[in-house]
């Protein structure tokens, strides 16, 4: 029997209470990963994928992306779930107890246009229902086996997506946050009751780069008028119920259906597209992001895009034939 206990004992040595694997590092973000989405930004009026009610769909409609040049809105951040939207790379690190050296909290570096997120790792509960709503929201984590989840509350109004389509401040993120080698990958739950009726769910990859530039804490932020017909004015941009001319551009570009790019839960789903296969035709001439997260626009066929990989240096030819 006593044998027994302690070879047990021994086993029960050997191995962790739990999987915490280090998180830190400088992570360089990959643009070709949703590309559109993440760097020049999505058409006026695209919420293809997107989970929303007619209230967000008539938000998103009346918006004006000219209300960023209010000198009132310029210095308002992105809602902490930007991470796993916006196009940059980010910095981790651990805080921990100057004498145990146990994990406090971990950081997700800031961007001009996000705060610092700070997952605490202490126990602590989330504040009161109607605490302030910081920048970052409020964020606990928890190690599920090596998977750091990271819960959000307490999040301000923003946006979902750079659009207009918004997220109100009784939204919550989910989010786990796994490290496979050199690669870093969030996958965000967002939970809107306000607008979504389904959870919205995205995921971003990033590389482990020591050399990658990580944008410093921004600096207090100065607003200034930068539109001469809106200072002083008191006008507020906006776009009237059924006046938004960019309704039928998505349309008339790729041939998708208007009642397809005003979103919903339904075109989340791989199911969605046999939807569409009996009446979608192709356009005939690509003109707008023809070549890819690097190529240009206004091309005749895929082949002419090859040129424009064999001149851009460190690329390889996409994966379409187009080498053949």
């Amino acid at each position: 029997m006593k044998v027994s206990i302690a070879f047990a004992m021994a086993l029960l040595i050997g191995v962790p209470a739990f999987a915490e694997i280090d998180l830190s590092g400088n992570w360089s973000t990959r643009q070709h990963q949703d590309w559109q989405d993440r760097n020049p930004g999505p058409e006026a009026v695209d919420y293809i994928g997107l989970p929303i009610n007619d209230e967000a769909r008539a938000r998103a409609l009346s918006y004006s992306a000219s209300l960023l040049s209010l000198p009132e809105r310029q210095c308002l951040f992105y809602p902490p779930q930007y991470v796993v939207i916006g196009p940059q790379s980010i910095k981790m690190w651990a805080e921990t107890e100057p004498v145990t050296g146990k994990t406090i909290a971990w950081k997700i570096s800031a961007a001009p246009d996000r705060d610092v997120i700070t997952i605490w790792m202490d126990g602590r509960p989330h504040p009161a229902k109607n605490a302030p709503h910081p920048y970052a929201g409020f964020t606990t984590g928890v190690w599920q086996g090596d998977v750091l989840t990271a819960y959000t509350t307490h999040i301000k109004a923003g946006y979902i997506r750079r659009n207009g389509v918004p997220s109100s401040d009784q939204a919550t993120v989910t989010e786990h946050i796994m490290r496979h080698g050199d690669t870093l990958t969030i996958t965000a739950l967002i939970d809107d009751p306000v607008y979504l009726t389904e959870p919205f769910v995205l995921s971003r990859s990033w590389k482990l780069d020591p050399k990658v530039q990580i944008p410093p804490t921004p600096e207090p932020c100065s607003p200034a008028a930068e539109v001469a017909r809106l200072d002083g004015t008191g006008a507020v941009p906006h776009i009237l119920p059924g006046a938004n001319s960019f309704v039928n551009e998505v349309t008339k570009i790729f041939h998708i259906p208007q009642e397809t790019v005003m979103g919903g839960a339904e075109t989340m789903y791989p199911e969605y597209r046999k939807k569409l296969q009996a009446t979608y035709v192709r356009p005939e001439k690509c003109i707008r992001y023809c070549c890819g997260w690097e190529g240009r626009d206004a091309v005749d066929t895929l082949k002419d895009c090859i040129g424009d990989y064999r001149q851009t240096p460190g690329l390889s030819l996409p994966s379409q034939g187009l080498d053949k």
